[in-house]
């Protein structure tokens, strides 16, 4: 059997150093998250949103992985593809759920091969069907565990999520800080939020995470609404709240899908507007694998200065 080698491009960034760099500079951090798509319809639209968001420069882009680990495969691959086709420095979405400690050294192998070196350490979400998580056999039973046996292995940077309005299966705002403090301790660099749409959150969530000792950055992440449906079944799977006046103005259009973008570009800039003004690391944008809403933000916030250039 031929030796597999690993890819020889372009030296990997760790996004730790990215954060750390910017911060020094004074300029944010911005990035895309996408996710496997499904079918070729799909895996289209993902190339195009690639095409057309690739010239605003991001400093990473994050692959999710699919609830109960359905994704593992795919994930890998695609980190490798954008690597390799898209030259954008990807990282890679890792969960607790369906695996035993060695298959996720497997899938840290494989990741390492394709020359990835950033993994963002999630529990994950229960299986289809299955209303509680349950920790694998020989697996990890938390995203501190995770964390810790990516840090562990050596070769990669490591992310973390956190909540600014709570985790969905606890609203206890000290038990959330403290898990977050483990997970932390164990390893992750930095933390990207869940979705949220008031920066006042953000800002009070912050407060509460420096208040007890951590200090690594805490990235917004920031999804423009594109559809109210979609909208309300996020929100109410994730925990997040819509502000009123953003709900009143939603519903005022909600029949007319172009103004529903306009309203959710605009809420989503003035958003990213204030959350950069007031201290954030950068702007994680969840872009649904579509490049309009997060390119139009991007290009406001350029305008404004905010950002900085694309290519």
């Amino acid at each position: 059997m031929a030796e597999v080698t690993r890819p020889e491009m372009r030296p990997e960034t760790r996004i730790s150093e990215l954060y750390a760099r910017g911060a020094a500079r004074g300029v944010p951090v911005v990035s895309f998250e996408f996710f496997p798509p499904r079918s070729a319809d799909a895996d289209a639209q993902l190339d195009d949103a690639l095409r057309k968001l690739k010239p605003l420069a991001p400093a990473f882009v994050s692959v999710t992985y699919g609830a109960g680990g359905t994704t593992r495969a795919k994930t890998v691959e695609l980190v490798a593809r954008i690597r390799r086709d898209w030259q954008l420095l990807p990282m890679a979405h890792l969960t607790c759920v369906g695996a035993t400690r060695d298959e996720i050294g497997g899938v840290l192998s494989r990741l390492h091969a394709a020359g990835i070196e950033n993994v963002l350490a999630l529990r994950g979400d229960p299986p289809k069907g299955a209303a509680t998580f349950a920790a694998t056999p020989g697996g990890c039973r938390y995203a501190s565990e995770l964390a810790a046996l990516v840090r562990a292995d050596g070769r990669f940077a490591v992310g973390g999520a956190c909540y600014p309005e709570g985790h969905p299966e606890t609203r206890e705002v000290a038990a959330g800080i403290a898990h977050l403090k483990a997970k932390v301790d164990a390893g992750a660099q930095f933390l990207l939020t869940q979705l949220f749409f008031d920066p006042a959150i953000y800002f009070a969530f912050v407060g509460r995470v420096r208040a007890a000792g951590i200090t690594v950055p805490i990235v917004p992440g920031v999804m423009p609404v594109t559809n109210v449906d979609q909208l309300e079944r996020f929100t109410t799977m994730c925990g997040a709240s819509i502000p009123p006046d953003l709900r009143e103005r939603l519903d005022r259009v909600k029949d007319d899908p172009q103004v529903v973008m306009n309203v959710g570009i605009d809420h989503a800039t003035a958003q990213c507007e204030q959350l950069l003004r007031g201290g954030a690391p950068g702007i994680h944008f969840y872009t649904l694998n579509k490049s309009p809403s997060a390119r139009a933000v991007f290009e406001n916030l350029r305008h404004r200065g905010l950002v900085p250039r694309g290519r």
